[in-house]
């Protein structure tokens, strides 16, 4: 596919929304964004248009937070992810949750934004001390990144790469099912990028491996941020080269291939690249 004519697939937890602005304030404004963060889920302010920011400190709120990460600045506003200590009582006007299950609650660039923080708070909860030395570390004010004063070793936010592919053959793709999915849920195969790689072969080798068919014509189709926990899915489509289906029976438990009309349950629509791959191909898009 000719780079003019891809896709045009926004991630859903692409949070392009927000601007990067270094150094970060040397003092949070008083007019910050603030996203209050407890384990992997946040706080909404529920009502009429519910929203993951609040404005103001969190201690209006009735949280003394602490430590806090700067996300990015979200027009003029400078945004802050803060970590609510536990245990914490959800104030009146505000729900909890994990980042997905405000899917469809709050606007996508909100959701986004959320994901962001929750993992830049995992982030900084696991980078405390130097993974070199053990001495304790200090976040730089000039770019996303912690450093260790005694070795000077600099860590950045981990990204894992990981590849998802969809498989055709003729008009039929090929879907398989995680042990992990709900029941009767089908999808496209991914897989962790090694060491070593480059994407086209993890892709070949995650094929082979998980279902025993080999696959040729190899093409980008999009990217997704996936923040459960730092993975990059990196989506591509390929098309069906020789083999029998033969699932590993250990990240697949079934494996088959499907025509338009006879499709199995399928993931949550928008919620990743995977359904995208899947509706790409059912709308005929070249």
């Amino acid at each position: 596919m000719h780079a003019d004519n891809l896709p045009d697939h926004k991630g859903l937890f692409s949070a392009d929304t927000l601007t990067s602005r270094y150094p970060e304030p040397a003092t949070i404004p008083r007019d910050a964004r603030w996203i209050l963060v407890k384990d992997s889920g946040v706080y909404v302010i529920t009502g009429t248009i519910p929203s993951v920011f609040i404005s103001g400190p969190p201690e209006d709120y009735g949280f003394e937070g602490s430590p806090v990460q700067y996300l990015g600045h979200y027009g003029d506003h400078p945004c802050y992810a803060v970590v609510v200590p536990e245990p914490a009582a959800t104030p009146e006007g505000m729900e909890y949750g994990s980042v997905r299950d405000f899917f469809l609650k709050i606007p996508d660039q909100e959701l986004s934004i959320a994901s962001l923080a929750v993992r830049l708070i995992a982030f900084d909860r696991n980078t405390r001390f130097c993974g070199r030395c053990g001495a304790q570390t200090r976040q730089l004010r000039t770019e996303r990144a912690k450093f260790c004063g005694d070795c000077n070793l600099i860590t950045y936010p981990r990204i894992s790469p990981a590849i998802i592919v969809r498989v055709q053959n003729g008009d039929r793709i090929l879907l398989a099912r995680s042990p992990r999915f709900p029941s009767g849920q089908y999808s496209v195969l991914a897989g962790f990028v090694e060491p070593g790689e480059n994407l086209e072969h993890a892709v070949r080798r995650e094929v082979r491996e998980e279902t025993g068919i080999e696959v040729t014509n190899i093409r980008y189709f999009g990217s997704e941020p996936w923040p459960f926990p730092d993975s990059l899915m990196i989506g591509f489509t390929a098309d069906y080269a020789g083999g029998e289906i033969r699932i590993d029976n250990h990240e697949i438990a079934a494996a088959d291939w499907f025509d338009r009309d006879h499709l199995p349950l399928l993931p949550p629509r928008k919620m990743s690249i995977s359904r995208a791959l899947i509706d790409h191909w059912i709308a005929r898009e070249p």
